[in-house]
């Protein structure tokens, strides 16, 4: 059983961070879309589905981590704190309006936690409450999710990265072709939904975005 250094050392090894959400993977189930992005070697996965309920969550959840687990990646569920500890998952991300960074952290010491932000009080107010990496974004336009803010743009990499002692990822709009503007700002995971959850070919795209990451770094 890893505990909260186990899980942070592996995250820090990881690239590629696919966010799979069953709506946006073109038809396919979202297993289907995991097993091509582990194949592909993506160590990073999300498991997104915020209309499912919680009994469904647990079931689908639990083959999501028993997949990750065998393949060595680390799951991380959105929201849902409690469904991630049922699950026996790796992590937690939070957005600006679910559960507290700190009670998250009291209830769930072993796990990842991450916080979207969307600006530089927002990621400050994160890594103070003991999150352990935020998530910058929506770099570009993106349809997969809807923030106030709108845009941040790349440039809010360089306004809150100085500031972090902590990991970030960023998220929005991310394809192979933009990805080396966030990567050359000192992204070294790259979170994205439809590149590869969307791809005609699952484990081509996620391994291509590895590669496209790789070379702008």
């Amino acid at each position: 059983m890893m505990d909260l250094a186990d899980r942070q050392a592996r995250f820090l090894q990881a690239d590629l961070y696919v966010v799979i959400t069953e709506a946006f993977c073109d038809g396919r189930s979202g297993l289907d879309v995991l097993d091509g992005c582990l194949r592909a070697g993506v160590r990073l996965i999300q498991f997104r589905e915020k209309n499912l309920p919680a009994k469904a969550l647990v079931e689908k959840g639990m083959v999501f981590a028993d997949r990750c687990r065998e393949a060595g990646a680390l799951l991380i569920v959105n929201d849902r704190v409690d469904i991630a500890l049922a699950i026996g998952a790796d992590g937690v991300h939070l957005g600006q309006d679910d559960l507290p960074i700190a009670s998250a952290r009291q209830i769930a010491p072993d796990l990842l936690v991450g916080a979207s932000s969307h600006n530089l009080e927002e990621a400050l107010a994160a890594q103070s409450a003991g999150a352990t990496y935020v998530n910058i974004g929506p770099i570009f336009a993106t349809q997969t999710k809807d923030v106030p803010t709108g845009v941040v743009g790349p440039e809010m990499i360089d306004t809150i990265r100085p500031h972090l002692t902590i990991p970030f990822t960023c998220m929005g709009g991310l394809k192979a072709h933009n990805l080396n503007v966030v990567v050359e700002r000192g992204t070294r995971r790259v979170a994205v939904v439809t590149a590869v959850t969307a791809a005609p070919d699952v484990k081509e795209a996620a391994r291509t975005l590895r590669q496209a990451i790789h070379a702008a770094g």
